[in-house]
């Protein structure tokens, strides 16, 4: 049971990964219709009797099987445009974050407060409590606030790497030189686990992303609390 979970999208945990899971269904029923079409017609082709030695040309099928193919991608189209769209904008930020990839760990800074940065490494096996999460948790986890805007910066020190959270619909390349930015939004609180998705090296796989999701009164403990 646990494999099959595993092949689907993760539970999301904003209004955009909503959107995109959406998106995600409606474009898989069309391919899901597409191929049963296609393949009733290829098995009927295999065993009907009906033959027309004069039958050159169709012109209206032939005009069927170019429009209908058309209309089909507007409706894939127009919605993958609208999130595309969704995903470049970026509101009134109440917070913002700069990521800093590493080979191989992330910095983070709260660009709003002063000195309140720090590093994020994974936490190797051995020293791994009973309930943490091997290969995906870290010493240091990043703490946000749910239902509040947040805009990201994403950058690099070194090579190429790209900050990852499935949950949350986000995923940008830290690129040396370059700034990066996207926002997203938390709905619930809760530990949403994310990992680089460039391959940036021999420990690529070992510099996980945590992020830990809270209200917003306990946010602003925490930061009283740096």
């Amino acid at each position: 049971m646990s494999t099959w979970s595993n092949l689907g999208l993760q539970d999301s945990a904003s209004p955009l990964m909503e959107q995109l899971t959406f998106f995600h269904d409606h474009t898989l029923l069309i391919l899901i219709m597409i191929t049963t079409v296609v393949g009733y017609l290829m098995f009927m082709l295999f065993f009907n009797t009906f033959v027309n030695r004069f039958l050159l040309h169709g012109q209206m099928i032939e005009m069927i099987w170019t429009i209908l193919p058309a209309i089909i991608l507007f409706f894939i189209a127009f919605p993958s445009l609208r999130l595309l769209y969704l995903m470049d904008e970026i509101n009134e930020p109440s917070l913002t974050l700069k990521t800093i990839g590493h080979q191989w760990y992330w910095s983070y800074e709260y660009s709003d407060f002063n000195n309140i940065e720090f590093d994020s490494y994974m936490i190797p096996t051995n020293d791994l409590p009973n309930d943490g999460f091997r290969l995906l948790d870290v010493d240091n986890r990043v703490i946000l606030p749910m239902n509040s805007q947040v805009r990201i910066l994403v950058t690099s020190t070194d090579v190429i790497h790209s900050w990852s959270v499935p949950a949350l619909g986000v995923k940008v390349d830290g690129t040396p030189g370059r700034l990066n930015q996207t926002n997203f939004l938390i709905n619930r609180p809760g530990l949403f686990f994310g990992q680089c998705s460039e391959i940036c090296g021999a420990n690529h796989s070992f510099m996980p992303i945590v992020i830990e999701s809270i209200p917003i009164n306990y946010f602003i403990k925490w930061i009283s609390s740096q």
